[in-house]
């Protein structure tokens, strides 16, 4: 179905071409749209025009008209005036509307198919069968953009994105759930993960910088069927992002590391593995001037003097500080071994923690 707003704009439009006023009133009376503010006295006269067998008629000086998708009647649409002119115009409004119904049904049709592709609700011969008939191309390379806010949607979001990606190429916008809006994009062969990247900043600059706002993306895929891969991609990227990338309001797929993996753990064998490194202790006791001191030695690739140098501290300091963090928990950061346990220890600590809020 036509939305309000699409329809006002239409006559809108016809009105400024043709200075001729339009109404649109659904089969119940109701007024959907309208130029002239005598539309709402047509309402009673038009529900009784729906059981007239004419198409069209001439009621208190206002054309009459029945504007149908295939054999079933949406509209009733009025153009204000008796002459032969208005009449041609109307017909030729009823034409365009009914042009509109068909390209919005096409439209559902592509949406629901993307909608059902993207969550794997389709047998792999019917996505064959429904991509021909909609006239999608299945051996087009694409790639899944993810978009969540942190408030329900409002269809300006949705038909913004639209505005920017459908109607080029092979290029389809859908909206998976009330926060999530979904665009599944051509990738040309020559495109880079440069270019991904570049394409996710146009995706997150059309909400102005929105911190509430993340978007992810998946890898890029070279058939219809893979599609809804790269949609599971995006949407782990999304989930990762938000535990192990928090500063991040882009993130790839491939840019997820170890992060990927520590997400498909099951948590009794978090719990297990914290155990076993830390005992009854874990990385959250430790206070935050010793968890400030194993992050950066973390960021500076574990060069003692450069982390000194940045925390501002002596170096002996700081190798106290190290010595004092073996002694309690086993594990010497300066040895390389040693390190990626306790740095995937700090990881798997921040999935359980991010998993327990989502409990609550």
């Amino acid at each position: 179905m036509i939305s309000n707003q699409v329809l006002q704009t239409t006559i809108d439009g016809l009105k400024n071409i043709t200075r001729i006023d339009f109404g649109v009133i659904d089969t119940e009376g109701k007024v959907l749209a309208g130029t002239f503010a005598e539309a709402e006295r047509y309402a009673e006269p038009a529900v009784a025009f729906v059981e007239s067998p004419a198409d069209s008629q001439v009621v208190s000086g206002c054309q009459f008209f029945k504007v149908f998708d295939e054999q079933q009647m949406e509209y009733i649409l009025l153009a204000y005036g008796d002459s032969d002119d208005v009449y041609m115009i109307g017909k030729i409004a009823v034409f365009q509307i009914q042009n509109l119904l068909v390209a919005y049904k096409e439209r559902f049709d592509k949406d629901n198919f993307i909608k059902n592709l993207l969550l794997d609700n389709l047998l792999l011969v019917d996505i064959y069968n429904r991509a021909k008939k909609l006239h999608i191309e299945t051996d087009v390379r694409r790639v899944v953009y993810m978009i969540e806010t942190s408030h329900d949607k409002d269809g300006n979001d949705l038909d913004h994105v639209r505005g920017v990606f459908e109607g080029k190429n092979q290029n389809f916008v859908t909206a998976i759930n009330e926060k999530n809006i979904i665009v599944v994009k051509e990738v040309e062969a020559s495109e880079t993960a440069e270019s991904l990247h570049r394409t996710a900043e146009v995706i997150y600059g059309l909400f102005r910088g929105d911190r509430s706002v993340h978007v992810a993306y998946g890898s890029v895929v070279n058939e219809i069927r893979e599609v809804s891969r790269s949609y599971k991609e995006a949407r782990m990227a999304l989930d990762v992002g938000k535990i192990f990338f928090e500063d991040h309001n882009i993130i790839a797929y491939a840019t997820l590391g170890i992060g990927r993996l520590i997400y498909q753990l099951p948590i009794p064998l978090c719990k297990m593995f914290i155990k076993e490194i830390f005992g009854s202790r874990s990385p959250d006791d430790f206070d935050e001037e010793t968890l400030t001191t194993i992050n950066k030695f973390f960021e500076n690739s574990l060069n003692v003097s450069e982390t000194s140098r940045q925390l501002y501290i002596h170096r002996n300091t700081l190798v106290y500080r190290l010595d004092k963090l073996q002694k309690s928990t086993g594990l010497d950061l300066r040895v390389f071994e040693d390190a990626i346990t306790f740095k995937i220890a700090l990881m798997v600590v921040k999935y359980m923690t991010y998993m327990e809020s989502l409990d609550y």
